[in-house]
């Protein structure tokens, strides 16, 4: 009902920055809240950042805070993830994720892009 693209990975050296972005397509009219997720090699998926639609309140993981900070723009149907100061461990594939508003029933983040490749050097 919701398809997503992220885009914006790359490669950059321990202490740089990315904005990554995730443009939704479909029933966007029915988001509640977009998410960041990652995985890195040999690991599980982990919770980033989510953002609700509406109101535009944040959450996030402790190990971002002060770092990443998640926003959206609703005219484009786009969520953003800005990254600073990044570590190597910060190294994986982020995924973004939608959770939708089906007539007052959450789907859950039942929605995915393909992901993006993010590699800090040190």
């Amino acid at each position: 009902q919701v398809q997503l693209v992220e885009s914006g990975g790359g490669l950059v050296q321990a202490g740089g920055s990315l904005r990554l972005s995730c443009a939704a397509s479909g029933r966007t009219f029915a988001i509640y809240t977009m998410g960041w997720f990652r995985q890195a090699p040999g690991k599980a998926r982990e919770f980033v950042a989510a953002i609700t639609w509406s109101g535009g309140v944040t959450s996030s993981a402790d190990y971002v805070k002060g770092r990443f900070t998640i926003s959206r723009d609703n005219a484009k149907s786009t969520v953003y993830l800005q990254m600073n100061s990044l570590k190597p461990d910060d190294t994986a594939v982020y995924y973004c994720s939608a959770n939708l508003d089906l007539g007052g029933r959450l789907t859950g983040y039942d929605y995915w892009g393909p992901g993006t490749q993010v590699t800090v050097s040190s």
